[in-house]
């Protein structure tokens, strides 16, 4: 049976995941974002940025969202032909945990818009409602204001702090955690 691609329109954005053929998008997004992104993610190689790479990791991204564990959503503006934001559940685990992880993205020209928020409400909705997932961690360096407004408008609550979480920029960074619980299972056992 094949899984069918999720298409969630909201009132400014269609989200999906992106099929190999549409490896033009990713490319262009990557390429106008770089610098913009840099700051808030590892350090790439030149060789990252290059068609056939692109097109590599659509089709990891694909194999991963058909074997469940990752979503790779893009934000398309309504004409598909621009990648407005990206948001990714990684690390998807069903069981007792019921957990994934969230990472996102958004293009430069498009901050202070409300389309993040506005992908990732949808987006999280879509994995509390048809992943029945039980947890979204979502983690941002201290210093990221920005991701730090959005995640607790979005309903998200600090855990803590994990010191040297990540390599950013070539640079261990500290992280605050954050979660949000899925509100159909509050007070459900």
């Amino acid at each position: 049976m094949q899984t069918p691609i999720p298409e969630l329109i909201t009132e400014n954005l269609i989200i999906t995941v992106l099929k190999p053929a549409d490896f033009h998008l990713l490319a262009a997004y990557e390429h106008n974002n770089r610098a913009h992104l840099s700051k808030w993610e590892p350090i790439r190689a030149s060789g990252y940025f290059t068609d056939d790479s692109v097109k590599i990791r659509i089709e990891s991204g694909m194999h991963n969202f058909v074997s469940g564990s990752a979503i790779p959503f893009v934000g398309l503006d309504k004409s598909r032909s621009k990648i407005v934001c990206i948001c990714t559940f990684s690390n998807i685990v069903q069981g007792v945990f019921q957990a994934c992880h969230l990472g996102y993205s958004i293009n430069v020209q498009d901050e202070g818009k409300g389309y993040m928020f506005e992908m990732l409400e949808a987006a999280i909705d879509y994995v509390f409602t048809h992943l029945d997932l039980h947890r979204v961690m979502a983690n941002y360096m201290p210093e990221n204001t920005r991701s730090e407004r959005l995640l607790m408008r979005l309903g998200f609550e600090k855990e803590g702090v994990a010191k040297s979480y990540l390599k950013i920029a070539g640079c261990w960074q500290d992280h605050v955690l954050t979660s949000k619980i899925n509100p159909n299972h509050l007070g459900a056992s």
